[in-house]
Formats: C-alpha cells, structure tokens, sequence
C-alpha cells in the first residue's frame, strides 16, 4: 500500500498543480474608480493606480483582456478546482493543489498588508473579467478568486519532478524513467515550458545581462541591459506600473500572477534575472520504525509520520463526484517512497516559501544599493542571478540561490543519504551575503549569460575555487565568451552602442573551428560541388545575419559532425577553466569532419536546392500576417542572439523562442530605455498588438520606452478605466 501511495503522490505532482479549498466569494469594490490604464505604441499599458490593490486589480484585467484564459487558469489550477470546472480528466492536479493551498490559508495574513493588496486586488480583477465576460469561460468557471489563491500559485512546492528521476534510479520497476528506458538515469533536456528539445537548443533556454558603470559610458551614467531566453509562449508581459505613494515601476510581469518573475527599473534602479544552476534538494533515508511502519526512528526516538487526507471534488455527467488521496509528510519534506525497512523523503530549499512576491514588491520599493540588498536578503527567491544598475553609479551581479548548507556530499538524484540524526540532514541555509557577488569591479561591468558567476568580471582576479561545494562548478558558455569580446575592455559605450551590441551576429564556433574544418577538407582535394561550397565557406563572414550565405552550410556541417560526441572528442581542445575565453577550440577528428563537410553538401542540395542559401532565406519570424528574415543562431553555435527555430511544413525554420524580450536602461534624472517584445503585449491572433512588434524584433530594432509621465500622456493611444460600467 505505501508504494501504491507513494506512486500516486509523484504521478500527481508531475501534473503540476496547485489547490484550493474553503476560500470564501468576494464581492469586488469597485476598483475601476481607483485605476486608469494608458496603452501606447504597440498597446504597451501604462497602469496609474490610487493603491496596490487598484494595481493588482488593473494588471489581472489586462493579462486577461491580451492573454484570453491562460492567467485565470493559472489560478484556478492553484486554487484546486480544475476538475470542477473541467470534469475527472483534469482532476489529479487538484490533489497537490489543495495541500499547497491549505499552507497558502495559513501564510497569507503573514504577509505585509501591502503584499495582500496586491494579491487580494489580482484576484478581484480576474473575478471582475470574468463576470463581465463570461462568454469567454467555461460555465462552472468560478469568479470567486481570493488573494489566497493567487499566493498558493506563486508558492514554493517540493522538488517532486526531481524526485521522480531519483525514484526511476531506486525502483526502475515501478517507476521507470521517462521517455526512455526502463531505469535510465537521464532526464531528458527542456525547455521552460517542459517540452523536450534537441542537443543545440539545450544552451538556448536561458538569458543574457549586462551592467556597465558610468567609468564604461559616454553619458557618464549606469547602464543596464535585460535579455531574457525564453519560449515566445512563455508571457512576459511589458508594463508600467505606477502607484500613487509608492512606486513607478517599468518591466516585465509575468502572465498568471502579479509577481511571477519580475525584472525591470524605477527611477533610481533597476535589474535583471539570468538563470544559475544550482541543486536545492537532497534525498534522504530515514529507518522506519520496527514496531509500526507508519513511524521513523530519528534521533534516537520514534516519530509518527504525518497523515493528510484530501478529498477532491469534481464535476460529472449527473452531478459532482469525490476521490480521496492520502499524502504522508514529515517536517522536512513529503515521503516519496517506503521499501525494506527505510522511508524515502525528498527536502526542498524554499518549499512552503510564501514571501517571493513580497520581495519582489520591495525590490520594486527601493530607491538606493542599500533597500534592494534589504529586500534580496529577505532570500525568498530560490533561484536566479541578478544583474543590477542604478542612478548613482553602483552595479552589481550578484549569484542568488537558496542554496542548503550540507553537511554531507550531495547525492544528488542518485543516491539516498543515510538519517540517523537530524545533524545529518541540511537545515540551513547560506547567508544571502556569503554567496557569490560582485560590486562595482575594475572595468566597470559585470555580465552573466547563464554561466557560472566566477567569471563575471575579468578584470578582478578570477578564482574559481566555491567557498560552499554546492556552488555551482566554473563554466563559460561559448556565448559568455563573445560576451565578454562584446563587453569589451575600456571603450567607453552609449545606450545605443549597447542595444547594436547585443545585436551582434557572430556565431563564435566558427571563429574557433573553422581554420581547422578548411584545413580538413582541403586535405582531401576536393572537386566539383565540395569545392565550390569550402570557397563559400572560406569567404563567409562567421556570422548568422539574415543576409549571411554559408552559415546554413556550416550549421548543417556540425549538427553531423558534432552528432554524438562529447566535447572532448568534437574539439582539439575543450574548454578549460584554466584558458577559459580561447577554448574550446580547433577539430580533434579532422577525417570525420571533412567526411560530415561533404555529407553537409549534398544534405544542403537536398533540402534547399543550394549550398549558398541565406540565412535568413530559411529562418524567419513568422506571426499573424509577418513572415520576414531574421538573425540569430543557437547558444550551442556561440550566438549571442539566441533563437530557437522550429520547422514549418514549408522546410522553412519559424522562430519561436529565444531571444524575444529586450530592456536596455540608461539612469539619468528620468531613465531613458529602449525595449521590443517580439511576440506582442496579446496572444490573441486577433489583437492589434498581436503581431505588431515582429517585424522590428526581426530587423534588430527597439521602440523608445515611454517612461515619464507626460511623455505617456502625449503618446497616449487609448485610455479607460478596467471593468468600469458600461
């Protein structure tokens, strides 16, 4: 029965949910009075609120006025009631959903009245958009929302997904790996929304920032640049948010709460997030106590385990139907398998954190280094690197995580550690000040592209050695390191120079291989069309401009020459922490590849009727009526435009997804920034700015940010005032 239970418990947090239960209908105030929302060029909303709760309650009526449903399920799913709205098929998710909601109930009135505002006016929004447009939703769509239920979206669960890799490891028989074989070990790569990708996306799944001190800038003043990685279904949504007595905050709020990844600037400071690697669970081996299997021997005493009972309800073809679970838990996290004697518990950094949406209010809050390192130390957020500028000069990236400090050598998703005694078990956290930071450096910059934070700046010494071993290990991305070539030494920069910068399309594999690939074919005295296509080859420019001919050739090339290889089998040379911005580089198979150069040919002949295909002749941006070229290449081929393509029926490669949101801010008295949202403030085909900013995105240009107040009235395209009457 225990493993029965136990399967039942990771089944239903791989359909990710999150609950419900008791919360009680409120009527809306009548919030309208209290907000008006201003939409400039390409429908970018400017919301000017009289309180947080009027803020909260504007931003959920936009989210679902330019992304349909997809907020309003977001936080049915959090509330638990899918499978009343949707039937049994949707009803598993619901069970892990009431128990996080059940812990939302007892956190919320913890939470500062300014964070309950804001939660408790999201929810008063989606209810008020979804009675007045009811057609839109389902019939048993609920429009009873609370601030509960959008805090139990936003909380920390336990790392189930993890846990159900270690379990594949521990018992391949009864709960075999995903996707592959029985038992396997390897989770197969994705991508943010959990979809599977190849070997050459997997380095595109991330983002790319850049803080430069008013020593690197013509204008004297900070610089920052915002460059996230993501799905284009993903749903940053740009926005201003200004709020009488509090803030007047530019950027992006993710779509389906208030704060789900915020990034962004007010008038003194900004900053950026790029994901970190680091591992926040650990599983562990507690003995089950002899006399009763429901009890654990820890610390020389026994222990029961706790017992929660959930009853999902959900709607039938006659009426409403319930199922029953049972979960079993123990202080330091969910029991997620019992066999032979031990109980197997997987224990999460942050899981039941309630206060990320808080911080994130905060770091909205601050107007000096001082208050933001406040709001950072309050270590709500588990994850994420932050890059951060400010109007007095000061820059700062700084490597976040909640990360445990072990006692013991991680076993990561393999190994179970042994419990006798809770000293055996991690139970604290590293102090947000220890972890890896870096203020205002000599060269006046700081970057991070998703490698580790030991390089962030080159003109500081570089020590690769981790005060704390679950730190991540030294690495730097091919990308990082056309970063640094682009972040440059002392030339001084302007906002301009930094957003044609971050267009560069150089793609730095080919400046790394390319000698050695030429060197390789001409070895083999080719003729005729191999020829002809290693003196395109040798005239092309190593770049993946729209316009670029013989990059198509040389990605062609090293998808099959690279296929199945590990990096120290590809290069003559991989990368090394101890010349970590000139490796990897050079071919270490030049047979294979020039035999793969030839194979390329033929396979380029094939597909597109010619080697000397452009670029952008096969890769394009494709939404609404846009189909135009575009530049940019996979992280894997050294891009620092990172796109992720995939094929239409047509042959040609349609981007979706990749570099998509840009933010770049200068601090002067009144900031001044650029910005573009390839996919546009709607989802809905059928809106206005459905389409409307692909085209630019494409061809590498960014709108003008509308940031000071008069400046959003003069360019003002509409205004209204959300759910007022009709």
């Amino acid at each position: 029965m225990a493993a029965l239970r136990t399967l039942s418990v990771i089944a239903l947090a791989m359909s990710a949910g999150a609950l419900r239960g008791g919360a009680q209908s409120a009527a809306a105030p009548e919030l309208w009075r209290d907000v008006e929302i201003i939409r400039t060029a390409y429908g970018v909303p400017h919301i000017r609120a009289e309180n947080l709760r009027a803020a909260g309650y504007a931003l959920a009526w936009l989210q679902l006025e330019d992304y349909g449903t997809h907020a309003a399920l977001q936080i049915l799913r959090a509330s638990g009631r899918m499978g009343l709205v949707f039937g049994r098929d949707s009803m598993e998710q619901d069970f892990l959903a009431r128990r996080a909601r059940a812990r939302a109930v007892e956190r919320f009135p913890r939470l500062m009245t300014d964070t309950r505002d804001v939660y408790d006016g999201f929810a008063l929004g989606l209810n008020r958009y979804i009675t007045l447009h009811a057609a839109e939703y389902p019939a048993a769509m609920p429009a009873d929302f609370t601030g509960i239920d959008v805090l139990a979206g936003d909380m920390e669960q336990p790392a189930y997904a993890q846990a159900r890799r270690f379990l594949s490891q521990l018992d391949p028989a009864q709960f075999p790996a995903e996707g592959g074989r029985r038992g396997s070990a390897a989770p197969r790569a994705t991508s943010d929304e959990g979809g599977a990708v190849d070997a050459v996306s997997r380095d595109n799944v991330g983002s790319n920032a850049w803080a430069f001190a008013p020593s690197r800038t013509t204008s004297g003043k900070a610089i920052l640049l915002r460059n996230p990685h993501l799905a284009w279904n993903s749903g940053y949504y740009e926005a201003q948010m200004t709020v009488r007595g509090h803030f007047d905050f530019y950027g992006d709020f993710r779509i389906g709460g208030p704060f789900a990844v915020i990034g962004g600037f007010n008038a003194a400071l900004g900053w950026s997030t790029t994901n970190n690697a680091q591992r926040l669970q650990e599983f562990y081996a507690l003995d089950a106590d002899p006399a009763n299997p429901d009890r654990y021997v820890l610390d020389g005493a026994s222990h029961p385990l706790l017992r929660d009972i959930v009853t999902v309800p959900y709607r039938t073809a006659s009426g409403i139907a319930a199922e029953t679970r049972e979960f079993w838990d123990t202080p330091a996290g969910p029991v997620i398998h019992r066999a032979a004697g031990k109980i197997y518990i997987v224990k999460t950094a942050n899981d039941g954190e309630y206060r990320t949406g808080e911080q994130f209010l905060r770091l909205m809050h601050a107007t000096t280094l001082a208050e933001w390192k406040a709001a950072m130390r309050l270590h709500a957020r588990a994850t994420s690197n932050f890059t951060y500028a400010d109007g007095a000069g000061n820059i700062l990236m700084a490597w976040n995580a909640a990360l445990p400090m072990l006692p013991h050598v991680s076993g990561g998703d393999t190994v179970a550690i042994p419990v006798k005694a809770t000293a055996d078990m991690w139970t604290q956290y590293v102090p947000w000040d220890s972890l890896p930071q870096f203020l205002n450096p000599r060269g006046g910059y700081v970057h991070n592209e998703n490698s580790s934070p030991h390089f962030t700046n080159l003109r500081e010494p570089v020590d690769t050695t981790n005060r704390y071993p679950n730190i991540e290990k030294p690495s730097l991305s091919l990308r990082s390191q056309l970063a640094l070539q682009l972040v440059g030494d002392t030339n001084r920069v302007s906002l301009e120079d930094v957003v044609a910068l971050k267009h560069s399309y150089r793609m730095l594999l080919a400046d790394r291989v390319k000698p050695d690939l030429l060197a390789a074919v001409r070895a083999t005295a080719p003729t005729g069309d191999v020829a002809a296509a290693l003196a395109l080859l040798a005239r092309w420019d190593n770049t993946a401009a729209a316009d670029s001919r013989g990059a198509l050739l040389f990605e062609t090339w090293w998808q099959r020459y690279g296929q199945g290889l590990s990096d120290s089998l590809r290069f003559a040379r991989a990368w090394t922490s101890a010349d970590p911005v000139h490796t990897p580089v050079g071919l270490a198979q030049p047979a294979r590849a020039a035999e793969a150069f030839a194979w390329a040919v033929a396979e380029m002949a094939r597909r597109y009727g010619a080697v000397d295909v452009a670029w952008g002749d096969v890769h394009r941006v494709r939404r609404g009526t846009v189909d135009v070229p575009v530049g940019g290449c996979s992280g894997a081929l050294g891009c620092f435009r990172v796109l992720n393509f995939t094929r239409d029926a047509d042959g040609k490669r349609r981007a979706n997804g990749g570099d998509g949101w840009i933010l770049a801010v200068e601090f002067g008295a009144t900031p001044r920034a650029y910005s573009i949202l390839a996919y546009g403030e709607s989802s809905r085909p059928e809106s206005p700015w459905f389409a409307d900013q692909a085209e630019p995105f494409a061809r590498g240009v960014l709108k003008p940010v509308a940031y000071d107040a008069r400046d959003v009235d003069a360019q003002a395209i509409v205004r209204y005032r959300p759910g007022a009457p009709r």
